[in-house]
């Protein structure tokens, strides 16, 4: 038998390939070992910054257990209004990538620069300790200067009265449109009305804009981009093309 030698082309070659087979093998092992510690993360983080905007988030808090208790996910078409359902999970971000799960968004109705709109939306009905609905928390995303941010924004059950608002995911500037991620700053939506008299979108994020008390939000000191970003994110989730017509039926009493 002719002796392997580890010092020729041919060894070398063999030796490479040994040890990234090897490599692949415990890499991909350890990604599908670690699966379902990253899936139960991730679905903890998300029920965390649901709690976090409905203000049920304190430091000792059982998040699985106020969430099972508190919250009642629902499916939304955005297009009527109505909930959908059937439908046991829903992947927004994911329905937004796939063309029959969503739809291409007018060019000068895309305030949010987002592009494609899913067909349905996964929101979250709050209920206090009398098992009685008292917010609405809706996801939103829209571009700010380097990267899509994503929030929540929660809402009194009359569809306007904001109740808070978190931004969990962006890349924005630390310090400067990272701010919005600064809870002080989150602060200042709380109390705001979403729709004026006429059913027009009305809260406005900008400079000076705290002198409107009713609707205007000021914007982040230095992130001018960032902040009409989010400007533009709540024009077009709370228009009739986003979020309209789900909060109509909600001022009706629909829940």
């Amino acid at each position: 038998m002719a002796k392997f030698n580890k010092d020729s082309f041919g060894g070398t070659v063999a030796v490479v390939l040994a040890v990234s087979l090897l490599c692949s093998i415990v890499v991909s092992g350890a990604a599908v070992g670690l699966k379902n510690t990253q899936d139960a993360q991730k679905a903890l983080d998300k029920q965390k910054n649901i709690l976090r905007v409905a203000g049920l988030l304190e430091a000792k808090t059982d998040i699985p257990k106020v969430y099972a208790e508190r919250i009642q996910p629902k499916i939304v078409n955005l297009e009527t209004g109505e909930y959908v359902e059937g439908i046991q999970q829903f992947d927004m971000q994911a329905a937004a990538k796939d063309p029959k799960q969503s739809m291409a968004i007018p060019k000068e109705q895309d305030f949010a620069g987002i592009q494609r709109r899913a067909n349905y939306a996964e929101v979250y009905l709050v209920k206090d300790e009398a098992n009685k609905v008292n917010q609405v928390i809706l996801p939103i995303k829209g571009n700010g200067l380097w990267s899509t941010m994503y929030g929540l924004v929660s809402l009194k059950t009359d569809g306007t009265t904001v109740n808070g608002i978190t931004y969990y995911e962006h890349g924005e500037t630390p310090g400067l449109g990272g701010e919005i991620s600064n809870p002080i700053w989150q602060q200042k939506f709380v109390g705001k009305q979403i729709y004026n008299d006429q059913k027009q979108v009305a809260i406005h994020i900008g400079k000076g804009a705290s002198a409107d008390t009713k609707y205007g939000v000021d914007a982040l000191s230095g992130a001018s981009m960032t902040s009409k970003g989010v400007d533009n994110t709540f024009k077009y989730w709370f228009s009739q093309n986003g979020y309209g017509p789900y909060l109509d039926k909600i001022k009706a009493g629909a829940q």
